[in-house]
């Protein structure tokens, strides 16, 4: 009896544990949509609602989704993912931090 007792225990934690990771909000946001150009034009990014493209490669575009400051991108839902820090957004102006710490300037 016991050792029902603890299956169901255990199980009833594994849910829990589930429904609470499963209810994580992923959204992109709308002022990142957009096409953009480094203040060197070294590097492009074009951002759509579901894809993060970077110089122009559509062929290794990269999944992602925002949460907080941070951009998390990945290839087909590979893991981990890949942390993009957001410093400034506004209609003209995202600054990145790259996941090698260095800060990328873009406008559109």
């Amino acid at each position: 009896m016991k050792k029902y007792a603890l299956v169901i225990i255990a199980l009833s934690g594994v849910i829990m544990l589930m429904s609470a990771c499963g209810n994580e909000k992923r959204e992109s946001n709308p002022k990142l949509v957009g096409s953009w150009k480094s203040k060197n034009s070294e590097t492009s990014l074009k951002i759509t609602d579901k894809k993060f493209i970077m110089d122009g490669d559509e062929q290794s575009a990269e999944d992602y989704f925002t949460k907080g400051d941070t951009i998390f991108t990945s290839f087909e839902g590979n893991q981990p993912y890949t942390r993009f820090v957001i410093k400034k957004l506004d209609e003209k102006t995202l600054n990145l931090v790259y996941p090698d710490s260095v800060l990328v300037e873009f406008a559109r």
